[in-house]
């Protein structure tokens, strides 16, 4: 009788917490609209730690680095000292990266960006020039209707730009509260990633301990193999991307200088930045390099193709296979596949990340598999 008593209690329980979860989902769909908007100032709110954690995530590597390779050769014995050292001098290089970026290369960039609008209107003349030669030596054909075109585009760019000075006050004034607003949140996630390097065997542990109390004790050490394999995946891939990048931009810039190209270091910066998207990113960095040289003259465009051809050539023969070698382990179509659905969730960002999430989950897919295949038939052989 007892155990029907306790039965039936169980069942109540369950009961009444599956009707308290469906009416809570019910309710959110129902009002959408308010679900969604409270949802977003929630994340908005966590919005700094999630970053933070991301940081600490990717420094990680880094740290644990500077501290096996570099301290340990100094022979101090205290870890705690080791590991202040190390989160420190990581963070020194990382706000040394920033500070050149913020103090040399942005200016540089400000500055090449000020004379590609300078030149703009020259062009205007010169287009306009060419238009006005081509019918005087062939007054037979009529490009009338494009030349009129043209004429009436500037008075229409010269109108957008005044209604734009007009609308600029409040759009600096939003600005200036973004900046500030992401500022602040910058400082937190900053601290929260100091926080989690440095208390992060205590985190790990927490994570060990939830891991035996919800999941089965010999799924445990399975997990934890999978979880390990999965980090090596994704943040190799990210360090690896980031390195090869770097490398590739600064090859960019140096080979640009010596042939006395324009733009250098704003079309280098934009080489490097969208070479960390796989297959796609060689190309999309190409096209505003090709046409800032077009600027200028078409033979330094055509000099500045076959030096991107070049470039992308070497990364993927040579560099991309040493740094990267075969970090994620998809075949071209799904980097294609993780590239487009990326692109079209997060933009630029979901292009890099989307392909390291999917080779994670192919991964995981692949495991799932090939367990399933070895309980089903435990004779076969791949």
């Amino acid at each position: 009788m007892k155990k029907d008593n306790k039965f039936i209690k169980t069942i109540c329980i369950y009961a009444i917490c599956s009707i308290i979860i469906a009416t809570f989902f019910i309710n959110a769909i129902l009002t959408w609209d308010s679900t969604f908007k409270a949802l977003k100032n929630f994340i908005n709110i966590l919005l700094p730690f999630f970053s933070g954690a991301l940081i600490a995530y990717i420094l990680n590597p880094f740290i644990s680095n500077i501290n096996a390779s570099l301290l340990n050769k100094c022979k101090l014995k205290s870890d705690k000292i080791r590991k202040i050292l190390s989160i420190l001098i990581t963070y020194l290089i990382v706000f040394g990266f920033i500070s050149v970026v913020l103090f040399y290369i942005l200016p540089e960039i400000i500055d090449s960006l000020s004379e590609v609008i300078d030149i703009i209107p020259s062009m205007y003349n010169r287009i306009f020039a060419f238009f006005d030669t081509f019918q005087e030596k062939y007054p037979t054909l009529d490009i009338e209707y494009i030349d009129t075109l043209l004429r009436s585009m500037i008075p229409n760019a010269m109108n957008y730009l005044k209604d734009l000075a007009a609308s600029l006050i409040p759009i600096l004034y939003t600005t200036s509260m973004s900046l500030i607003r992401l500022l602040f949140n910058i400082i937190i996630a900053i601290i929260v990633s100091i926080y989690v390097l440095s208390d992060k065997r205590a985190l790990m542990a927490n994570i060990k301990k939830l891991l035996y109390a919800f999941i089965p004790n010999s799924w445990v050490s399975e997990t934890l193999e999978v979880l390990r394999e999965c980090h090596k995946i994704f943040i190799g891939f990210i360090i690896g991307k980031s390195i090869d990048s770097l490398i590739i931009g600064i090859l960019c810039f140096i080979i640009m200088s010596l042939l006395n190209l324009p733009y250098t270091l704003l079309i280098s910066v934009i080489v490097g930045v969208t070479n960390m998207i796989p297959y796609f990113g060689p190309y999309i960095g190409a096209i505003p390099g090709i046409l800032l040289q077009l600027l200028m003259s078409p033979v330094k465009a055509l000099i500045f193709t076959i030096l991107i051809l070049v470039l992308q050539q070497f990364d993927g023969l040579v560099l991309g296979p040493k740094i990267l070698g075969n970090s994620t382990g998809l075949k071209p179509l799904w980097i294609i596949v993780a590239i487009t659905i990326g692109g079209s969730l997060a933009g630029v960002a979901g292009m890099f990340f989307g392909v390291p999430i999917v080779a994670v989950l192919s991964f995981i897919l692949n495991r799932y598999l090939d367990k399933r295949l070895a309980k089903k038939l435990p004779n076969q052989t791949e």
